[in-house]
């Protein structure tokens, strides 16, 4: 598989000639920068970009890479996910997808904070109950990504959920990197493309950008209405790229009254989707790991 050669063709269809400043007669039969172009931009010969997009050098040096990413104008995040497609690795060793025996309990001792882990591929693997009532999208067993392009109820949950899948994916991407034939993420990845006319559209543009560790979701609950939460994540340490994700809310604020009143509430009065809905989740994730 061509990984760089896929990644290169995708950003540089997404490039107009005028935006490097280079002229656009309205005659190309290609979107975007036609190689040569791109290889002129990036102080290279065409032979060898050619090359490289084809997949017939595969061990392109860090000089040329940096080179390829200022022509193209990537920034931090894509230019290192450009040189972890163009770094050659040992297979990364797949590890079933569970969380540490103390890992449970601590989200449940955390009763007035939502809490959960997730997967690389953005499984939920575990969660506190009151994460559980503040959305159904952090139901363990289900996958975030496929719960917010995909499911009704977890879109309802969050409000701006458009706005937000292009990070989804994006971070999806950098989470791969050059492990694309994970089962669990070619399953998810072939689901997505079929059921999803959006996803298969940001997929195809090989975005890159790593989850941010923090900022403010807005989610609605049907119980206790809108709350803005702060968020923060974290690496889980001896894990495979599992992230523990916390939320909380400002003091004194009408999310922080709402949260509470939340996690008041009886656990049989605070609506759940069904694990059934997500059928791509490994079965391994059906429930919180204790």
């Amino acid at each position: 598989m061509n990984l760089i050669g896929e990644y290169l063709r995708a950003r540089r269809e997404l490039i107009r000639p005028e935006d490097v400043g280079l002229p656009d007669n309205g005659h190309r039969r290609v979107p975007g920068l036609r190689r040569d172009e791109l290889a002129m931009l990036s102080g290279i010969s065409t032979e060898y970009y050619t090359r490289l997009e084809q997949g017939r050098d595969r061990r392109p040096s860090p000089q040329v890479l940096d080179a390829i990413a200022r022509a193209l104008g990537l920034d931090e995040d894509a230019t290192a996910h450009l040189h972890a497609l163009g770094t050659p690795q040992e297979p990364r060793r797949r590890r079933p997808a569970r969380v540490r025996p103390g890992v449970q309990p601590l989200l449940d001792a955390w009763h007035n904070t939502p809490a959960y882990v997730q997967g690389p591929f953005q499984d939920v693997l575990a969660a506190n109950r009151l994460a559980v009532a503040l959305s159904p999208v952090f139901t363990p067993g289900s996958n975030i990504l496929r719960s917010v392009l995909l499911d009704p109820t977890s879109q309802e949950s969050l409000p701006d959920w458009q706005n937000r899948v292009g990070s989804l994916v994006a971070a999806l991407r950098v989470m791969a990197g050059p492990d694309v034939n994970d089962p669990r993420l070619t399953d998810l990845v072939g689901e997505l493309s079929v059921k999803s006319d959006l996803f298969r559209r940001l997929w195809s543009r090989h975005d890159a950008k790593p989850h941010p560790g923090g900022g403010v979701h807005r989610l609605r609950n049907p119980l206790v209405g809108d709350l803005e939460l702060h968020y923060e994540k974290f690496a889980v340490t001896g894990a495979d790229r599992q992230l523990l994700v916390v939320y909380r809310a400002e003091p004194g604020s009408p999310s922080a009254d709402a949260l509470t009143l939340l996690g008041s509430l009886p656990e049989e009065s605070t609506p759940r989707r069904p694990h059934t809905t997500d059928r791509s989740a490994p079965r391994s994730h059906a429930r919180p790991a204790h």
